[in-house]
């Protein structure tokens, strides 16, 4: 019998060709994406990996500490590093070494705050072990992008009075037709396929 048949999946499993609902966190909840340069980081990442038909991402937030995605992995690893990491894995540790470079560069003093120790890196801005929940049916991904568009509504947040007034999310494509990210496929093509 197969061995990996009786392996426990990560909670951040992601299989090729299924649409998640994806969440990563910034390590130690830091709110180091409340400066707009870094949420522009994982924008110009995901438009990367469009343009190059790796991923198909149907939507996503960046919050000030976290970010959620409902995305499709259309290839297996090796994406950007040419390493054997998950291909979300991937676009973590890409992010990070960005967000490594531009601390070292616009503010040192907070570099610290992402020093870890360990063996094979200085720095960790990603927790680990991302959530990944595949979406099999309308309904939920319905209530997940529900969840994606009121998450800069939350009581603890109040970024908006109106999803559609938040910059890093497409609400303003879901509920107004208005196209601000050309990397986003449309969620319920998907759904109507498969229907």
């Amino acid at each position: 019998m197969d061995k990996s048949f009786f392996e426990r999946k990560r909670q951040s499993h992601i299989d090729e060709g299924e649409v998640y609902f994806w969440t990563a966190t910034i390590n130690g909840w830091k709110h180091l994406l409340a400066d707009d340069r870094y949420k522009d980081v994982i924008i110009n990442s995901w438009q990367y990996l469009t343009d190059r038909n790796k991923i198909d991402l149907f939507a996503f937030v960046i919050m000030p500490n976290h970010l959620h995605t409902i995305w499709r992995v259309n290839e297996p690893s090796r994406w950007l590093s040419g390493g054997k990491e998950s291909p979300q894995g991937s676009f973590l540790k890409f992010t990070a070494h960005c967000f490594q470079d531009m601390l070292r560069l616009k503010s040192p003093g907070h570099l610290a705050d992402f020093r870890v120790n360990a063996a094979n890196k200085k720095y960790e801005f990603w927790q680990r072990d991302s959530m990944a929940f595949p979406l099999y049916t309308r309904k939920v991904a319905f209530q997940k992008l529900k969840y994606i568009h009121s998450n800069p509504l939350a009581e603890h947040w109040q970024l908006v009075v109106d999803p559609c007034d938040y910059k890093y999310s497409p609400a303003r494509y879901y509920e107004l037709n208005e196209k601000s990210f050309t990397f986003l496929k449309d969620l319920w093509e998907v759904f109507l396929k498969n229907a």
